[in-house]
């Protein structure tokens, strides 16, 4: 069992979707990457910052999952990140109607000693200088997983590609691989990105699964056709920490076992979609989970005669 890592956002998110809407709820990248990797039960710390007006509760809740919180800064006269959004029927697309940074403004993070010498860090969504300033924090980690967004790629591009120079894997959407690039062809941009530093990239495309890349192989996982999608917020996330929680636990990070761990991440990230915020996630059983993936298994198996 390796020791984990995971950087980002634990916040406040106000979600209003076609099937209805929250006040202030439990949010934010570095819970959702949390909540699936405590799945493996993989020793994972959290590093992040908090406002005084943060819930004991949220506190207490991510210690039961086993998290580590030591790393979570609790600045008593600040207020947490927010951020609220509306999300369009379709789903796949969202207006942001508000972002408050907060304490996140200023965030510092500090890696807890005993977490130095991690083997995976987890580089959750956030400004590319805090990523690098991780990074620098840690001894020698055998992998370092970096997700990203279109905003960083606008407003720090510089900062974001000597981040990803660092990495062994990095994360992102579709449209996020092309705006990157400039190119259209998912696996052209793959390669380019490639060449930025990571020896692997993941793809994601929502509702249409996710790519996993390295050299000149290529893996497909598809996402699992569900009935109903009440929110997919933190799903990306989810399938972030599923996909570094199982690594953690099995400490081997070859091309073949990403495999098994695309499945997982994809199978957690199905869970998060089918309520608001991290209901589905804080009590989801073994049980549960294992029952999806033998959904994946029988969606992606199959027998053919070769003519």
């Amino acid at each position: 069992m390796s020791k984990l890592v995971i950087v980002g956002t634990v916040a406040f998110d106000a979600i209003e979707t076609p099937f209805g809407k929250t006040d202030k709820i439990l949010g934010g990248a570095a819970t959702y990457i949390g909540l699936a990797a405590s799945q493996f039960n993989a020793d994972g710390a959290i590093v992040s910052v908090v406002g005084g007006d943060f819930p004991e509760e949220y506190i207490a809740m991510l210690k039961n999952n086993e998290l580590d919180v030591t790393g979570l800064e609790v600045i008593k006269e600040g207020k947490t990140f927010f951020w609220s959004g509306k999300y369009h029927n379709d789903m796949n697309s969202r207006d942001t109607l508000a972002t408050e940074l907060n304490v996140l403004e200023n965030f510092n993070p500090k890696v807890p000693e005993n977490y130095k010498d991690a083997e995976v860090v987890m580089l959750g969504n956030l400004h590319p200088l805090v990523q690098l300033s991780v990074i620098e924090q840690m001894d020698a980690p055998k992998l370092i997983v970096l997700d990203t967004m279109n905003f960083w790629m606008d407003n720090a591009l510089p900062e974001l590609k000597q981040a990803i120079a660092k990495v062994d894997v990095i994360t992102i959407n579709d449209e996020e691989a092309r705006q990157l690039t400039g190119e259209y062809s998912l696996v052209v941009a793959a390669q380019k990105i490639m060449e930025m530093g990571p020896k692997y990239v993941v793809i994601k495309k929502g509702e249409h699964g996710a790519l996993l890349f390295q050299g000149e192989d290529v893996f497909f996982a598809p996402a699992l056709p569900l009935e109903a999608v009440f929110d997919p917020t933190g799903a990306g996330d989810t399938f972030a920490g599923g996909f570094t929680g199982y690594l953690a636990k099995t400490g081997d990070y070859s091309f073949e076992n990403m495999k098994n761990a695309i499945i997982y991440g994809s199978a957690l990230a199905s869970f998060c979609v089918e309520k608001f915020g991290t209901e589905r996630l804080e009590g989801l059983s073994k049980k549960e989970v294992h029952k999806r993936l033998k959904q994946f298994q029988s969606l992606t198996q199959f027998d053919i005669a070769l003519t």
